[in-house]
């Protein structure tokens, strides 16, 4: 678990390479560029432009970006944001385009952005979470995530699928979007009846066909492109990576 930091903005680039870890404060997320697939405490989770998410405090998060993805990531011990954590999945409209200023402010180095951005951006998202209507646990319908356990997921046959669809990126949004679910509902599925992350079945999934077609000859060039991996270099990291990890398992 990283240690515990004072209110601060960055701009981070996220690649191919999965990470993993938790932090002793929150993590707020803002996308600016391309996609971001999190796994957090098994819910998934897509941050892609426009779009952000609030990770809080010892929150194991797993995280990938096939495509690349560039965020304004604020790290803050404002109690805050407990709150925009419990009622508000999403940051409101209007708080994007400040986060798209303070991103720029960021690259030339203004030192207000640094400064004020922090608590700007946690007033910005408790300003939307007053103006939303009452929860949908609270309108009478049905939960969603109680309907969702009443579909069966034919986990074969979405295999077969995303083997006719890997020369494209996939993300676990397409995969849930697949068998009629949310994101945070496929992912919780997928932990509860194959004990692994959603993004790590993804990247199983991906890996084994990459494999496969290694073993029937083809070149390492083409089973990049039919798999989706952004350069032959990065399929070839993959596998390695793959199976230094296969071998420490045995080993232990």
């Amino acid at each position: 678990m990283q240690p515990a930091a004072a209110d601060a903005l960055s701009l981070r680039r996220y690649g191919p390479s999965p990470g993993s870890h938790s932090h002793n404060h929150f993590q707020v997320l803002f996308g600016l560029e391309g996609a971001l697939e999190l796994e957090i405490e098994g819910r998934g989770q897509r941050v892609a432009q426009g779009e952000g998410c609030v990770i809080g405090p010892g929150a194991r998060h797993d995280f990938e970006a096939q495509r690349g993805s560039l965020c304004l990531v604020l790290d803050s011990t404002q109690p805050g944001w407990a709150q925009c954590l419990q009622r508000a999945a999403t940051p409101p409209s209007h708080a994007h385009p400040l986060a798209q200023y303070l991103a720029h402010a960021l690259q030339l180095r203004r030192p207000l952005a640094q400064a004020h951005g922090p608590a700007l951006l946690l007033e910005a998202w408790l300003a939307g979470i007053e103006s939303t209507s009452p929860s949908f646990a609270h309108s009478g319908k049905p939960s969603p995530s109680a309907n969702s356990r009443s579909r069966a997921i034919d986990w074969q046959r979405l295999q077969q699928w995303a083997a006719r669809e890997w020369h494209q990126e996939i993300t676990v949004a397409d995969l849930a979007r697949h068998v009629h679910l949310s994101p945070s509902q496929f992912a919780a599925r997928c932990r509860d009846e194959l004990g692994l992350g959603a993004i790590e079945w993804l990247r199983q999934q991906r890996l084994a066909h990459a494999r496969l077609l290694r073993a029937s000859g083809m070149p390492v060039a083409a089973v990049a492109s039919a798999t989706g991996y952004r350069s032959p270099s990065a399929l070839t990291a993959a596998l390695r990576r793959d199976a230094l990890a296969e071998q420490a398992q045995k080993a232990q």
